[in-house]
């Protein structure tokens, strides 16, 4: 199994389960693959990743959290995830657009959790149906006339790119992008392991129920 490397960028002020959700499902879907199968290569390497010049952020509530790397020397992810917060200031960071728009080159994936949407939306990297969180589509919607933003799905993965709805979302999208590259039985492995109710279906459950002609 190949090694995939994991970027989380964090900033201050980012809403903590949007960052440290992805980085628990990505961090025990590789220790309990490694628990599983001892000989085989681990299937992702999480790096954190600061917006700004100092690798220390406070995110939301107060939390503080140090993160293995700044944008400088980051190297380049195959799985990038932008999570969402308090993303005003990082919006308007050029420094931050150019380094996503760049990952974008040579990254697999670019995710984004909740109003991460909003950062992947000012740099140019979002196309089709979008999503984030459910009280903030409709700016979002504003904001970017060209994106058809969807209000009530839990994520929308179009390959290369992937948007969620807000905080725990991220955790259903993370599960997804792991049993993509690792396979399902990691993939529910790691859902076990985190005692967490994993949504497969990413559409919510009035569009199944329209989508089945119930209604």
């Amino acid at each position: 199994m190949a090694r995939f490397g994991v970027g989380i960028v964090l900033f201050d002020e980012v809403e903590v389960l949007d960052a440290c959700g992805p980085f628990e499902v990505f961090s025990t879907a590789s220790r309990v693959s490694l628990r599983d199968q001892p000989d085989a290569e681990v299937p992702f390497e999480v790096t954190m990743v600061s917006a700004g010049e100092s690798r220390e952020v406070t995110a939301r509530g107060g939390l503080a959290m140090v993160a293995d790397r700044t944008l400088g020397d980051a190297g380049r992810f195959d799985i990038l995830v932008m999570p969402g917060g308090v993303t005003r200031d990082v919006e308007r960071d050029e420094r931050l657009r150019a380094w996503l728009r760049t990952q974008r080159e040579t990254a697999d994936l670019i995710a984004a959790v909740c109003t991460g949407a909003f950062v992947l939306a000012e740099a140019d990297l979002l196309r089709g149906p979008v999503t984030t969180h459910w009280e903030d589509v409709a700016e979002l919607a504003a904001r970017f006339p060209d994106l058809t933003v969807e209000y009530d799905v839990r994520y929308i993965d179009h390959g290369d790119v992937a948007t969620s709805a807000g905080v725990s979302a991220g955790i259903d999208l993370s599960l997804e992008i792991v049993e993509r590259f690792a396979g399902g039985d990691v993939a529910a492995a790691t859902a076990r392991q985190m005692d967490y109710p994993w949504n497969r279906n990413p559409l919510s459950l009035r569009q199944r129920v329209e989508g089945e002609g119930l209604v």
